[in-house]
C-alpha cells in the first residue's frame, strides 16, 4: 500500500495531508467546545412555555441571564428559590432570565407546580445545550446544572458558572455589568 502513495504528484499529496490535518483539527476543536467569557453567545430562537416566539438575538441592548436546568436535578431545586429571590432584586432593569430544559412541556408545567421559575422557560432546548456545553475529550456534553450564562448588551459572554450556590457570584456579576 505504501507504494501506492507515491503515485499521488506533489500538489495532490500537498492538498491530502493539509486536508487531513484540517480534519484532525476540527474534530479536536469541536471536541472540546468551551464557550469563553468575552466570546460572542450563540444565537438562538425557539418557543416559550406560554407560547411566545423568542430570538436571542431581538434582546440586543439587555442583559440575558441563560439558565440551563432539568427537572431531574437536586441541585436545581435548591437553587431555584434563590435565584427567584434574585430576579426580583432586578425587576424593571434591562436584564431578561431565561431558563432553558430540554424536557418537554408536559414534564415542565407539572414540575413547576411545585417549584415556581420566575423566568421565561424554554423547553424542548436540547439543540440550544448543544450550542453552549463544553464537551470532553471524547466529544461527550458536559455541562453541570444549573449552568449560567451571562451575556451583555452586546451579544457577548460575560460570565459563565455552573452548580450548587452561584446566585452571589451571579449577582456580582450582574451588578458589576450593569454598573458600566
Amino acid at each position: 500500500i505504501l507504494k501506492h502513495v507515491n503515485c499521488f504528484p506533489p500538489s495532490t499529496m500537498k492538498i491530502l495531508t493539509i486536508t487531513l490535518l484540517t480534519l484532525i483539527l476540527a474534530a479536536s476543536a469541536f471536541s472540546q467546545n468551551n464557550l469563553k467569557v468575552g466570546a460572542p453567545a450563540p444565537a438562538f430562537s425557539g418557543v416559550t412555555l406560554d407560547g411566545s416566539d423568542f430570538d436571542l438575538n431581538q434582546l440586543r441592548g439587555s442583559v440575558v441571564v441563560i439558565t440551563f436546568w432539568s427537572t431531574r436535578c437536586e441541585i436545581c431545586h435548591v437553587e431555584f428559590p434563590k435565584l427567584n429571590r434574585l430576579i426580583k432584586g432586578y425587576d424593571g432593569k434591562k436584564v431578561v432570565f431565561l431558563s432553558l430544559t430540554t424536557e418537554n412541556e408536559e414534564k415542565v408545567e407539572a414540575y413547576l407546580k411545585k417549584n415556581p421559575l420566575e423566568t421565561q422557560i424554554l423547553p424542548n432546548s436540547f439543540g440550544i445545550l448543544l450550542q453552549y456545553a463544553d464537551r470532553d475529550k471524547n466529544g461527550n456534553l458536559d455541562m453541570g446544572y444549573p449552568s449560567y450564562y451571562v451575556v451583555n448588551e452586546t451579544g457577548n459572554i460575560e460570565f459563565r458558572s455552573s452548580g450548587y450556590d452561584k446566585t452571589p457570584a451571579l449577582n456580582s456579576a450582574l451588578t458589576r455589568l450593569l454598573s458600566k
